[in-house]
């Protein structure tokens, strides 16, 4: 994934499902049939037990609170140090794009620790 997709999701400009599903892939959350992603044998044991059916990262506050207790201490400042993102104003701290960054800081943790692209979602 380039950086731009990720200003993409802080700036809003991309879906929140989408979002989303980024995070839910690396997860390693299946798509069944019925469209509904669940959790894999890839996902980890305290995903799959918390959230069987992958969460909304976006809407609901206690998986990202887990999302954002899972980054490594040593990556929490990767929105800073590789897209020197300086937060948002005072007058955008709402719920919905706090979760987005937070999406995006563990995306950027998840690329380091896996030493590779992000995703292809090329939105």
């Amino acid at each position: 994934m380039k950086d731009e997709l990720l200003w993409q999701i802080l700036d809003g400009g991309l879906e929140d499902h989408l979002v989303c599903e980024l995070i839910w892939e690396r997860l390693g959350y299946l798509q069944a049939a019925d469209l509904v992603w669940q959790a894999g044998p890839a996902t980890p044991p305290e995903w799959s037990k918390a959230y069987p059916i992958a969460p909304d990262f976006i809407a609901e506050r206690a998986p990202t609170v887990m999302l954002t207790r899972s980054i490594p201490t040593a990556y929490k400042q990767l929105l800073k140090e590789e897209l020197g993102f300086k937060g948002y104003q005072i007058n955008q701290l709402v719920p919905r794009l706090t979760r987005r960054a937070t999406a995006v800081s563990w995306l950027l943790a998840w690329r380091k620790t896996k030493d590779g692209p992000v995703g292809s979602i090329n939105k």
